[in-house]
């Protein structure tokens, strides 16, 4: 199925969107409806007043070209990286450093208070950091043992 719009990079890079009338968008941004919840489910592209251009209930369901125009835009706005274990904390009481791994390999951060990690539906973390970086932690049961320990000090 062809979609009623069509989308490609300007000269600089930005996304453009030629809708179904022939008019054309520049400047555009996919947003996610629930990017943590379910990142393949309900996307806008928005114009860049701020309105939604067009709605796609699975992105899976574009042809490629444009998927691929929108998973690497979503890629390169969407820093969220995944953490995968933790591997030390230092010290059980706020502000404290942590040494993490991650999706996106080693880091360290400061987690100013407990009320900068957020319980999400199915099991799911978000901890923003004293720089306002979101890490994710996708399945708390899935961690290793050690990771969860250090967690529950903290949960």
């Amino acid at each position: 199925m062809k979609p009623a719009f069509e989308l490609q990079r300007d000269a600089f890079g930005r996304l453009t969107l030629t809708d179904a009338d022939g008019m054309r968008h520049e400047g555009v941004l996919p947003v996610r409806a629930h990017p943590i919840s379910a990142p393949a489910d309900g996307l806008a592209i928005m114009g860049p007043d701020g309105h939604e251009l067009v709605w796609l209930d699975r992105l899976e369901d574009l042809p490629p070209a444009p998927r691929a125009l929108l998973a690497e835009e979503l890629a390169a706005r969407e820093f969220m990286p995944e953490i995968t274990r933790l591997d030390s904390v230092s010290s059980f009481a706020t502000p404290s450093t942590w040494d993490v791994q991650t999706t996106r390999g080693a880091t360290r951060f400061i987690l100013k208070g407990e009320e900068n990690i957020l319980r999400l539906p199915g099991n799911v973390l978000l901890i923003s950091d004293a720089h306002g970086i979101q890490f994710v932690i996708r399945d708390l049961a899935a961690l290793d043992r050690h990771s969860r320990r250090l967690l529950d000090r903290f949960l």
